[in-house]
């Protein structure tokens, strides 16, 4: 038996987490979206519906894209909180770098999320950034060149890699997308 899944039938479940993995209280993210700690607390357990201003807001406070707060297609009512089915992954992320992820953990309550990663020809992360995560990838297509540090790896199919808090960049530099499974404790999406 199939159920329509809600947007908000995990919402609250994943903005806590995304608050908690930014170091930040309930007070504190109540303060930068000028919104009372009851509102908040209603929101993270489901039992209030925040508006697509609000979606805005946390987007924003959370560092995320609006499109990350919303819930995937429909469902088994048996396989929500267990199963991703290709179709009904949630998109994370923008796609400003020619980076284009979808979530395949079930939501993002674990300790960390698994990623399907597609990395556009041309796509390249500009500025080196660090994130407090520990994060490990597999290239399943095509190919990616990294740097960790200063120090540049070219991947490819069948390689993996990790990150532990240093700073890092990508680039494709060919012609055809690479795919990547990335994993990324704790979550940041």
């Amino acid at each position: 038996m199939y159920q329509a899944r809600s947007d908000t039938a995990t919402l609250g479940a994943d903005i806590r987490a995304l608050r908690k993995a930014r170091g930040l209280t309930l007070v504190d993210l109540s303060d930068i979206l000028g919104r009372s700690i009851g509102w908040l607390s209603q929101v993270e357990r489901d039992k209030s519906e925040p508006g697509i201003n609000d979606l805005r807001d946390l987007s924003k406070a959370l560092d995320i894209s609006v499109s990350s707060l919303f819930g995937t297609g429909s469902a088994p009512i048996n396989e929500v909180g267990f199963v991703v089915r290709k179709d009904s992954r949630r998109p994370i992320g923008s796609r400003e770098a020619g980076l284009v992820e979808e979530l395949l953990s079930p939501d993002l309550t674990d300790d960390f999320e698994m990623l399907y990663s597609t990395f556009e020809p041309g796509a390249k992360l500009f500025s080196s950034v660090s994130r407090p995560t520990q994060e490990v990838g597999y290239i399943l297509s095509g190919q990616l060149k990294l740097w960790i540090g200063d120090v540049e790896f070219t991947l490819f199919p069948g390689d993996s890699f990790r990150i532990k808090g240093e700073l890092f960049r990508w680039e494709n530099l060919t012609n055809e997308p690479c795919k990547v499974i990335w994993v990324i404790a704790p979550p940041v999406y």
